[in-house]
């Protein structure tokens, strides 16, 4: 005979277990299943093992959507401090570390053991590790055929994530379940990802690995979204990293959410300099090689790699250099436009972009709106958060939204 509660909530992650905890503590019966066998992996591995759990910032313009303006209800009633409240009733050392950031002290661990307590004061019941085999919709709620038993229930949330990271469990399970109960879905693909880059012209920079620098970037142009709408470009000053294989670091891994294949973006290697006009004023001050004058500013070894992308000798003497072809470096550096090859896909994708069409749901609850008492939320739906804590804020709030409504 099946098991009865009011909830189940599929998947023990950041999002499921706020969602368990909250309606939990509302007096409902909630199970909560996961197939993995070790709890909230992700939330583990995150932000070096010391788990970058919110950004004090967090606001509707640092999330990504086809609907932007979806978030909004869920971020306005749980905010980023609302989160921190919850760090501090626990104790848990934190820190900020680079624009609103906020990182445990010691170990993303506490994160973890702070939601297990969580629901283990509502009395959530665990199942773990369980993979569920069906979810069929009944006159009072829902059938979930599971290991360890069937369940009834009169909702459902799905807090299964989405892609990314495949070694450490994500599935489609979200993805499936959405389409089995007929709701769209925006078209899956690996967001905060390192970018590659090959031909010809990349192969000056592939001795360049392990190369940092601080940049701005940005997509070259407006990408298009579903249906041929124009999608708004990023615009980030971050870190920059040269890799084996192209491109990473914060500033590659923020753009990759908007940047869209065949198209590219630019890069300012000296966003405190107009390359071109520093050069062109020391000509006749400065009696060096152009490689030095610029050594002076870039990495050596970048400053190798740009020369003789750009046909540039190296000990090529500034003097002797005619202004338009200054002009060319300049342009060079202050704004590198190139086309990236692809991306390292969802192994080394932090998020998923697209998911669960929101259109689907209530902004106000998670629920499905043609599915009574089937919800969805976290990285399963389609809002996708910028890097710096904001994608488990999403998560947060959306659990938040759901445990208070289901």
């Amino acid at each position: 005979m099946a098991k009865q509660y009011d909830v189940a909530v599929i998947g023990a992650g950041a999002a499921g277990m706020m969602c368990a905890a909250v309606a939990a503590r509302r007096g409902k019966s909630v199970v909560l299943l996961d197939h993995a066998t070790k709890l909230a992996e992700k939330i583990r591995i995150s932000g070096g093992g010391r788990c970058n759990f919110t950004n004090i910032n967090a606001g509707p313009a640092n999330f990504l959507s086809q609907n932007p303006h979806f978030c909004r209800s869920a971020l306005s009633r749980y905010t980023a401090q609302d989160f921190l409240d919850l760090v501090k009733k626990y104790r848990i050392p934190h820190h900020e570390k680079h624009k609103g950031q906020l990182f445990c002290t010691e170990s993303s661990e506490h994160i973890i053991a702070m939601l297990r307590a969580e629901c283990d004061a509502g009395e959530v019941s665990w199942r773990m590790p369980c993979k569920v085999g069906s979810i069929e919709k009944t006159e009072s709620g829902f059938h979930i055929t599971a290991e360890g038993g069937d369940i009834e229930c009169h909702s459902v949330v799905i807090a299964t994530g989405g892609l990314s990271i495949p070694k450490i469990g994500a599935t489609d399970f979200g993805y499936r379940i959405a389409t089995q109960f007929g709701l769209g879905i925006i078209e899956p693909r690996p967001g905060l990802v390192p970018l590659t880059f090959d031909g010809p012209s990349w192969e000056a920079f592939v001795p360049l690995a392990g190369i940092a620098l601080e940049v701005e970037v940005s997509t070259g142009s407006e990408g298009k979204g579903k249906g041929g709408k124009a999608k708004a470009g990023g615009h980030f000053r971050e870190d920059l990293l040269f890799t084996h294989r192209g491109l990473s670091g914060p500033a590659i891994l923020q753009i990759s959410s908007y940047w869209q294949p065949d198209t590219p973006i630019v890069l300012n290697l000296l966003p405190d300099l107009d390359v071109a006009e520093e050069l062109i004023g020391a000509k006749t001050t400065v009696k060096k090689q152009l490689g030095n004058v610029l050594s002076g500013w870039l990495p050596a070894r970048l400053v190798e790699g740009l020369l003789a992308a750009n046909g540039f000798a190296a000990d090529a003497r500034l003097a002797d250099m005619p202004d338009a072809r200054l002009r060319k470096l300049g342009d060079a550096i202050n704004r590198w436009e190139i086309i990236p090859a692809g991306s390292e896909g969802y192994k080394k994708a932090e998020v998923t972009l697209g998911g669960v069409d929101t259109r689907e749901l209530s902004q106000q609850t998670m629920m499905a709106n043609k599915v009574p008492g089937l919800y969805f939320i976290g990285e399963s739906v389609d809002v996708t958060g910028w890097l710096g804590g904001y994608n488990f804020q999403w998560a947060w709030a959306s659990g938040f939204v759901a445990g208070s409504s289901v």
